[in-house]
């Protein structure tokens, strides 16, 4: 038994040496070597990478979206992505706790940049009517700053 596993581990080792050949010689040699980074100052390291694809956002959704839902406490988010997401709140008047995940994934001041997602400590989807009146909330918002921003 021993030796049939030695035998068979030898027979693999054998028929793996084979594959992944290559005509260069140096080839071996430049895949060891650590690819050098072309950036040239520690500064560099904020300054996205062209090959990067990121998401355009709204900015007037963004801060309609803080200033609407700014009675729920902010978990997370990440402006390059366009993602904003919050913890169990309640609203003014209200006894039921929220939790809020916004997504706006495009740069047109439009309902369809605008995603949300309500839910309640159940993980329940709130009313599809709720989920609106916030959304016409936060595109109002957007377009009152938007509006003040062409006065300055």
């Amino acid at each position: 038994m021993k030796t049939w596993i030695i035998a068979s581990t030898l027979g693999c080792v054998l028929a793996l040496t084979g594959c992944g050949g290559s005509d260069d010689p140096d080839a071996a040699r430049r895949a060891a070597q650590p690819q050098k980074d072309e950036r040239s100052s520690f500064w560099d390291l904020f300054v996205p990478d062209q090959q990067e694809q990121t998401t355009s956002v709204n900015r007037f959704i963004w801060h309609a979206s803080l200033d609407v839902l700014d009675f729920l406490p902010v978990e997370s988010v990440d402006p390059y992505m366009g993602t904003i997401v919050t913890g169990y709140g309640t609203a003014p008047g209200s006894s039921r706790a929220y939790r809020a995940v916004v997504r706006i994934d495009d740069p047109a001041l439009d309902a369809r940049s605008l995603d949300l997602t309500l839910t309640d400590r159940n993980g329940r989807v709130l009313d599809p009517a709720t989920t609106r009146a916030v959304e016409d909330a936060i595109l109002l918002r957007a377009r009152q700053l938007r509006a003040e921003q062409g006065r300055l």
